[in-house]
């Protein structure tokens, strides 16, 4: 088949509209577990504190009749604190925008603003996860927070080289294993979730990477993958590979892939033992008119709260690969 002689198809036409969609299509994560999770409770001073206290171990308590009663001995509360951190990220948008006919948004400073926010979400998350040590700050430094690992020290296991648990106390950060990476595996899963039930924990979540998640299913007792004959999911045939909750002897936990932790750590939390104190919260502001733009600014100022680290505990110095 040819085209008949002088047909003036698309090909040759001048002013066709474009075919562009008003729909923007982006899967990045946005999902903040974690920090989700976190109660927000009110800080009134960057450096937010807290205390933590312990029963003495059970003894032995059996006295004489008339025996003369002395006190005894008494230990003070932990007095413990972080460093609120200032997360700022901003927008500059020039005026000429606010004329111009766009796809997909009505305006330009409006949609960038929406990305932003969710942006400084997964940099709190992060913040919350990295193994940092706390900075006060002054004129020249930003204060930091001190994130989860730097908290956790009494139900942990990790390296037997390098690896050290922090002071406890946000004041340092744990000390990474570098010579020898250790599998993680149900033995040291078990074994620190025997520890934070001897200890008077009972966690909720566990914190991991994609790949650790992959070792988990292979834990005795998971969902491993099998195939559902006669079964149903979603009114089909499937096959089941997926862990909801892990049932052990010293509590129950549900496993939370998380993509901002780094993938060497994994956390097993009691969710109502850390919080984050919020100085100030979230707040979309208008920045000084400086020229012929629009400038915004997203600021939140938080910090993480360790309620009490011994309901919690980590798996650290995984390999992951």
């Amino acid at each position: 088949m040819a085209q008949p002689s002088n047909t003036f198809d698309s090909y040759d036409a001048v002013g066709i509209r474009e075919d562009l969609s008003d729909i923007i299509y982006d899967v990045s994560p946005e999902q903040t577990p974690f920090y989700s999770k976190c109660k927000k409770v009110k800080a009134t001073n960057a450096l937010h504190e807290w205390q933590t206290d312990a029963l003495r171990a059970a003894a032995a308590n059996a006295h004489i009749e008339g025996d003369e009663i002395t006190a005894n001995a008494r230990t003070a509360t932990s007095r413990l604190g972080n460093y609120s951190q200032i997360f700022v990220d901003a927008v500059s948008v020039p005026d000429t925008d606010s004329s111009l006919k766009k796809a997909g948004r009505a305006s330009e400073i409006a949609y960038q603003m929406l990305k932003t926010a969710k942006e400084q979400k997964l940099d709190i998350e992060k913040a919350l996860f990295d193994n940092n040590a706390r900075v006060a700050g002054n004129s020249t430094t930003a204060r930091e927070l001190a994130g989860l690992p730097s908290w956790l020290i009494t139900n942990t296991v990790f390296g037997a080289n390098e690896g050290a648990d922090a002071t406890g106390d946000g004041t340092d950060a744990r000390t990474d294993e570098t010579t020898t990476l250790i599998a993680f595996s149900q033995a040291r899963f078990d074994t620190v979730m025997q520890s934070i039930w001897e200890e008077g924990g009972d966690p909720d979540t566990v914190y991991l990477s994609a790949f650790q998640m992959n070792k988990a299913l292979a834990f005795t007792g998971m969902n491993n993958q099998r195939a559902t004959i006669g079964a149903s999911v979603g009114g089909t045939n499937a096959v089941v590979n997926a862990v909801d909750v892990y049932v052990t002897p010293w509590g129950t936990v549900n496993f939370m892939p998380s993509r901002q932790n780094r993938s060497r750590d994994v956390f097993i939390v009691q969710d109502d033992m850390f919080s984050c104190a919020v100085l100030r919260n979230t707040k979309n502001m208008e920045l000084a008119k400086t020229g012929d733009s629009t400038r915004r600014a997203i600021v939140t100022e938080l910090t993480l709260v360790s309620n009490n680290e011994k309901a919690s505990g980590g798996i650290f110095d995984n390999t992951t690969s």
